[in-house]
């Protein structure tokens, strides 16, 4: 059974809500997320949903992640890693969904944080 599976969607749709209210709260990180706020949360929602294992929604509105690709433009430093983890962390902890899955849906996302650091 896969994360989405697990979670469901509005469980992913919350943690996407919670997750940009700390985002867009940090001194660190806020200023690389200028577009539209709606639309932003609907590209993390989809992602979201296709990365944990569900629909390839993402790919049916914006075609293929290419996640390192599309960030390039923006500079992403060791510390905005450590910041955007930090906040997913504290989305995450912030949900009831048991430790098992906690842990689990926050392994998920280290290495591709990594992955997007480019200064």
């Amino acid at each position: 059974m896969t994360i989405y599976e697990v979670m469901g969607e509005q469980a992913i749709k919350e943690l996407v809500n919670r997750f940009y209210a700390r985002v867009f709260e940090s001194p660190v990180i806020s200023h690389l997320f200028k577009n539209d706020i709606e639309e932003i949360k609907d590209k993390q929602f989809r992602f979201l949903c296709q990365f944990l294992g569900g629909p390839q929604y993402y790919i049916e509105k914006y075609g293929p992640p290419r996640m390192r690709m599309r960030h390039i433009p923006h500079e992403i430093t060791e510390e905005a890693r450590d910041e955007w983890l930090r906040c997913m962390k504290d989305a995450i902890d912030s949900m009831d969904l048991g430790e098992n899955l906690s842990t689990a849906l926050y392994n998920c996302f280290p290495k591709l944080a990594n992955h997007m650091v480019n200064s």
